[in-house]
């Protein structure tokens, strides 16, 4: 085991990767921020990665409903002390080979992602460790790498703020636009967000990857559906908290869209407009007429399609005298002209 050390993780993942040894490569997460994990080597090879961000290969099959859970419960009793729990879902008929390494692939890119992220962070190598899953593919370490720093630069150019990846998720009380159009992905985050779950709980609960859950999630902040975290500034003063839904003081920033418009590229993102409150006139008072105030009735609350009161529907216009009279003698008129 080497002594825990502050490093850059990808880099010491190459130099491990180099020398092709055997252990995992764990790195330190803290509170706030990137939240760590663990990158397993065989022999220079990446076999397995595991983060608190990013749901396990357990949690991605019985979440999705490919396992049970008494089914994934019984192969890690049973081969857990053997590092073999893949090779007995095989044995048993579980899983085809195909399916698991599809799973495991998955499950590697996703925690890896969260474990490389940072620039420096304290890393320790263990030599020698192994995961209880067994070795079911071979990535390169260079792969894992590149994969890392690429999916880094899309969550930028959807949404440039990380706060979103880590915060507690709570959708706005009403939305931006006229007309949205949301992803099966993005409509499971929101109705599951209860304003207290971090988009790692989400992740875990829906059984999805971490990273497709912040990516969707960075989509949703981008269009204004969720709420944004706050960004922190030592120079300014205490906020008073304000009401749910209530319009904020200051003018509101949002991208620049139309009603209909399709999901919003990069390009559209980065472009941003303020929208100003428009100010209501001063209040001054009821009108006076004759010495007397004039207030409006104040109507009651009735049910849909009810009937005004008679004081305040008025009555109909009365018919113009004389009315029949008239429309008989055109008639008279009309059959004379047919004889």
């Amino acid at each position: 085991m080497s002594p825990t050390r502050t490093a850059a993780p990808g880099r010491l993942l190459t130099q491990v990767a180099g020398e092709r040894q055997t252990g995992a490569l764990v790195v330190d997460g803290h509170p706030g921020g990137s939240p760590g994990g663990a990158v397993y080597l065989h022999d220079g090879a990446v076999v397995y990665a595991e983060s608190p961000a990013a749901p396990g290969v357990g949690e991605l099959l019985t979440a999705s409903g490919r396992l049970a859970g008494r089914t994934w419960q019984a192969a890690l009793d049973a081969g857990t002390a053997g590092a073999r729990v893949g090779r007995l879902l095989l044995d048993q008929g579980h899983l085809t080979q195909g399916e698991l390494e599809l799973c495991v692939l998955g499950a590697i890119y996703d925690a890896a992602y969260f474990a490389l992220a940072p620039a420096s962070a304290p890393v320790e190598f263990r030599a020698g460790a192994g995961h209880w899953l067994g070795t079911v593919v071979r990535v390169e370490a260079a792969a894992v790498n590149r994969e890392a720093r690429r999916r880094a630069r899309l969550l930028d150019e959807i949404y440039p703020h990380g706060k979103v990846d880590a915060a507690p998720v709570i959708p706005v009380p009403r939305a931006p636009r006229e007309r949205v159009t949301l992803t099966a992905l993005q409509w499971e985050l929101l109705v599951h967000a209860d304003g207290q779950r971090t988009p790692a709980d989400l992740a875990q609960l829906l059984g999805r990857a971490g990273y497709a859950t912040i990516q969707e999630l960075r989509r949703l902040a981008a269009l204004g559906l969720i709420e944004r975290p706050v960004q922190t500034d030592k120079t300014e003063g205490v906020r008073l908290p304000r009401a749910r839904g209530s319009a904020p003081a200051t003018p509101a920033t949002r991208p620049v869209v139309t009603l209909d418009d399709p999901p919003l590229s990069p390009a559209v993102v980065t472009r941003q407009r303020t929208a100003t409150a428009i100010e209501e006139p001063p209040y001054t008072g009821d009108p006076v007429t004759n010495g007397t105030v004039y207030r409006p009735p104040r109507l009651a609350r009735r049910k849909p399609g009810a009937k005004l009161p008679k004081d305040l529907a008025g009555e109909p216009p009365p018919e113009p005298a004389g009315a029949d009279e008239v429309l008989l003698k055109r008639i008279r008129t009309a059959l004379r002209a047919l004889r």
